[in-house]
């Protein structure tokens, strides 16, 4: 199978997507190309991001907040997952082209108001929540990314997944 190009987008690109594109690059960037974007980015990725990605041995060089409008000339992609959190009424991105989409929504941990715990907190499980659905994804078997329609009935799945431990 060759290299799969996933595009991660949300809003702002600050945090969800951003922690889904570092931690899929760490652990099977040899089988994806991965990139995150936002259709408004914030132009800089949250703080807490960073920390929870540093603090599960997740390399952060490079990672920046852009523009969906990057890709638009790219090569195409295979896979378009939005992570945006349409239960809480936010605004979604509409993506167009010939690649699957899925939608694997979460809230926004940029949005907790509180303490530093609090929002530390908040990242820590949006990110257990990534964690748990890219699991989900690596562990699909070969031949289901071969199958366009049973590739994208299993992705559709994975957004529901949820992290073994709910404490998190």
């Amino acid at each position: 199978m060759s290299k799969q190009r996933v595009l991660f987008l949300c809003t702002g690109n600050s945090a969800r997507s951003v922690l889904a594109e570092a931690t899929l690059r760490a652990w099977a960037g040899h089988r994806f190309e991965v990139f995150s974007a936002g259709s408004q980015p914030t132009g800089q990725i949250n703080p807490f991001a960073i920390t929870q990605l540093q603090s599960d041995g997740i390399a952060t060089a490079g990672l920046r907040s852009k523009s969906w409008d990057e890709f638009a000339n790219a090569a195409p992609m295979h896979l378009v997952i939005t992570v945006c959190d349409a239960a809480a009424a936010e605004t979604c991105p509409v993506v167009f082209g010939d690649f699957l989409r899925t939608h694997w929504g979460l809230p926004d941990p940029a949005a907790i108001e509180g303490s530093t715990a609090d929002k530390a907190r908040a990242f820590a499980r949006a990110h257990a929540i990534v964690k748990a659905r890219l699991l989900a994804l690596l562990a699909l078997p070969a031949a289901t990314w071969n199958d366009r329609d049973a590739l994208k009935h299993a992705l559709d799945r994975i957004g529901f997944v949820q992290p073994a431990d709910q404490n998190t």
